[in-house]
């Protein structure tokens, strides 16, 4: 690593010795060097007894290893010992090491368990089942008018869409209630107190209630109620939250953008009133906000009214001239000039400024006919296919190049892979999937086996059909199909009859004369020959049968090679138990499907994504997955006004169901009942449509900062598209139109 030479403005917060900073960095400023060095300049200049150490808080497990990286090699640079003086920590990662310290403080026993997001999200819905069973018609009144006088249609709506609807409720509902720190028996009492009728916070109480009584009888915890418990630990014990203090004297907080108010919370409360505070981050880069108490604005009033004084980071080397004016107009449009005035506060000052000249780190060279915003009116097909035409037209005249197509949603962007498949590319798209890579590769394999364990079982072949289509759950219409087509496989008297038929039992043939369409049995056709190979899989050494199973179940490198080391792990563990058969590696799987530390690192997404890696191949990604990286050309694709709403009458949203009245948001009627029960003294009273019109600002406005976020991950090259949606009734994005204006006057390029 070559010798940092910071930029003045870097300089300012290098100058950094004690007491409350906030400092607002845009993208690309360096504001993980910066605080790095800051770090290790603290501990080489002796501000720290030999037993006690710097606290960094960051967002994600890629960036603690970046920064402990970091950190280490600028201490050994001082010649001092690395790894000594600092720790790096997720705030789970904080949360977890302050509740192990005092498991008893907070009423866990010493051996208490961590469940993961998939293991609360089971309970979640077993819980939610169970409610639903109990009061199956406790929704009635919010379901739309066009289900009225008829009864199928309400039961189908009551069993194919409510589950996934209350459970996304209770999830934000659970959430925002450990947030504020109230347990659902507090809850319970003053729901009893309140006068109005609250029926969504009722049914939201009940399932919490219900959930944390699932979690007890594990003995166990979740992510939630590890920083709720941290934070409850430090402020039960005096004397534990003043060794922590003497433990922690400086506390750097990265990405404090995304704050939610626990987060700030434990770490106002390990910092002190007269501790020593720094927070770094882009309130216009705050994109994960929806349905949390994070928000941006925790760290604007920290930076106005809290910090003992301020900085900026504005000089950014990453991006050419011109899309930094691009982004910065965006920031001038949204502030000065939006239709909806509430959503002017979406994007602030500062804005982006060039590297300094002579800087180590120049910006590139400007070509404002390589910024390209495109205004033809594609239907979502042409826009697939302009887009793939043009990603393999450039990957061929720039092979040495790094490239991504940043899409709104996972839905868009497998499609978009299956173009450039259709094309002989092969992209690299392990950044459409979630952080769980190996427990959902591991789960999913798991699935099968267990299956094959028990093949009569119409239940576990209805769950291995949804684990072969688990992609389709990200498409409205093919979600719907998944549902249906399980479900009749559930309901199948005996499985055989399906996967091996004799004589007239063929259970296909059923579904013909009940009028199922061609293109339907054709599907579950082709899933029963997929069947059949993986039954005959079965007599393969466990290893081989792995493998066999993931080329049917995985076309993404990072899965297929998790597949191989679990291939690896099973053929050790048959070695090693020799009785084992089906039903326990099964359950090994599970194991690992349950505990995604065991396999640390087997994922990209646990030690971070490298670009550069990857020159001369096609990065698909989500806006969301890109944020804090940066490619030589960048497509934004979808940037209409279904997926980038403004606010307006027109405008449709992603959370608002189809099935219900009135274009209620129900997370959002949740949540503000459940403001109105934590708040009862509050002159704001609660109101039913309000809390969904407010929704739709918050999600506009968290859209405008990911259209940011997407254009300052280009350096050289950026090419925006949109499409007309699915009906063929969406439209420019109203940001979209303003920035085309601003690129006609700039002289940007034309149709790519």
């Amino acid at each position: 690593m070559g010798e940092f030479v910071p930029r003045p403005k870097q300089q300012e917060v290098l100058l950094y010795s004690g007491g409350y900073m906030g400092v607002a960095a845009v993208p690309g400023s360096g504001k993980t060097w910066t605080l790095s060095v800051l770090a290790s300049n603290l501990i080489a200049d002796g501000y720290l007894e030999p037993d006690q150490e710097i606290l960094i808080v960051t967002l994600v497990n890629s960036a603690v290893d970046n920064f402990s990286k970091r950190v280490g090699n600028f201490i050994e640079q001082r010649g001092l010992l690395p790894k000594v003086g600092y720790r790096v920590r997720t705030l789970h990662g904080l949360a977890h090491d302050i509740v192990r310290d005092r498991p008893g403080l907070v009423g866990l026993a010493d051996d208490f368990q961590i469940i993961d997001e998939r293991e609360a999200t089971n309970i979640r819905n077993e819980v939610v089942r169970a409610w639903l069973k109990g009061n199956p018609f406790a929704l009635d009144s919010f379901l739309s008018a066009d289900s009225d006088g008829d009864e199928n249609r309400r039961n189908w709506l009551r069993r194919e869409r409510l589950p996934d609807l209350v459970s996304e409720i209770s999830l934000a509902f659970i959430r925002y209630a450990k947030d504020h720190e109230m347990d659902p028996v507090q809850l319970g009492v003053r729901l009893e107190r309140m006068q109005t009728p609250l029926d969504l916070a009722e049914m939201g109480q009940a399932i919490y209630e219900s959930y944390q009584r699932a979690l007890a009888y594990r003995g166990a915890v979740d992510f939630d109620d590890l920083i709720r418990l941290a934070l409850q630990a430090l402020k039960l014990d005096a004397n534990f939250l003043d060794r922590l203090r003497y433990r922690w004297p400086y506390i750097l907080e990265d990405e404090a953008q995304d704050s939610s108010l626990l987060q700030e919370n434990i770490l106002r409360k390990l910092a002190g009133p007269q501790g020593n505070w720094v927070r770094v981050g882009d309130p216009n880069q705050a994109i994960f906000e929806t349905f949390t108490t994070a928000t941006p604005v925790h760290l604007r009033n920290f930076i106005q009214n809290e910090a003992d004084f301020s900085r900026e980071l504005p000089n950014s080397g990453r991006s050419s001239q011109s899309i930094i004016n691009l982004a910065n107009h965006l920031i001038d449009w949204t502030m000065l000039e939006h239709p909806r005035e509430e959503l002017r506060d979406a994007l602030n000052l500062p804005y982006i400024v060039p590297a300094p000249e002579g800087d180590p780190q120049p910006n590139p060279e400007n070509a404002p006919e390589k910024v390209i915003l495109v205004r033809d009116d594609f239907s979502p097909g042409e826009e697939l296919d302009a887009v793939a035409d043009s990603v393999v037209r450039w990957l061929k005249e720039n092979p040495e190049k790094t490239v991504a197509v940043l899409v709104p949603r996972n839905t868009r962007g497998f499609q978009l892979v299956d173009r450039l498949h259709q094309r002989g590319v092969e992209p690299v798209d392990n950044l459409l999937r979630s952080s769980s890579t190996t427990r959902l590769a591991a789960g999913a394999i798991a699935n099968l086996m267990q299956y094959l364990a028990d093949p009569k079982s119409a239940k576990r072949l209805a769950r291995v059909y949804q684990v072969w289509r688990r992609e389709d759950r990200d498409d409205e219409d093919l979600s719907e199909r998944l549902r249906e087509i399980s479900g009749w496989i559930e309901k199948i008297d005996r499985v055989e009859d399906f996967i091996w038929p004799f004589g007239g039992s063929d259970w296909l043939r059923t579904l013909e004369s009940e009028g199922v369409a061609s293109a339907i049995l054709d599907h579950l056709s082709e899933f029963r020959e997929v069947v059949r190979r993986w039954q005959s899989a079965v007599l393969l050494p466990v290893d081989q049968m792995v493998l066999t199973f993931a080329q049917d179940l995985f076309d993404n490198s990072t899965e297929l090679a998790i597949a191989h080391k679990l291939a690896v792990v099973l053929g050790r563990a048959i070695r090693d138990h020799h009785d084992w058969r089906l039903p326990e590696l099964t359950e090994e799987l599970a194991v690992i499907a349950k505990n995604e530390r065991r396999f640390l690192g087997f994922s990209e997404d646990d030690s971070g994504f490298d670009p550069d890696r990857y020159r001369g191949k096609v990065v698909v990604a989500t806006m969301h997955k890109a944020k804090g990286l940066e490619w030589d050309r960048v497509y934004l694709m979808s940037v209409n006004n279904y997926d980038f709403p403004s606010g307006q009458l027109y405008d449709d949203y992603i959370s608002e169901k189809w099935f219900v009245r009135d274009r209620l948001n129900l997370q959002a009627e949740a949540l503000a009942q459940l403001d109105y029960i934590l708040r009862p003294d509050s002159s704001k009273v609660y109101q039913e449509g309000a809390p969904s019109e407010e929704a739709r600002l918050d999600y506009s406005r968290e859209r405008l900062r990911l259209l940011y976020v997407g254009i300052t991950r280009a350096k050289k090259e950026l090419v925006i598209t949109w499409n007309t949606g699915r009906r063929g009734e969406s439209l420019q994005a109203l940001p979209f139109v303003a920035l085309q204006v601003f690129a006609k006057e700039s002289g940007y390029g034309d149709l790519d």
